[in-house]
């Protein structure tokens, strides 16, 4: 699944440089953070944040129902 997420949100963000994936999995769920720049944030996000709740209901869709729960997030990067 985090293949998914990766392929989806490299096709948004121009500066793949900076761009980096934390998971972390708990008992019943697993949580993945996207760390973008700042430029690439609105790419990612989307106008109303479109893009970004398309992303999270595939992925919700591709889940199967026995398995843990996908939570997906979206932060701009610190340096």
């Amino acid at each position: 699944m985090l293949d998914l997420i990766k392929y989806i949100v490299e096709q948004f963000a121009e500066d793949k440089e900076h761009l980096s994936y934390e998971v972390e999995e708990t008992e019943d769920s697993i949580n993945v953070t996207v760390l973008l720049s700042d430029s690439d944030m609105g790419k990612v996000i989307g106008k109303q944040g479109k893009i970004a709740k398309a992303l999270r209901t595939l992925v919700r869709c591709k889940t199967p129902k026995d398995s843990k729960k996908y939570n997906i997030e979206i932060k701009e990067r610190e340096e």
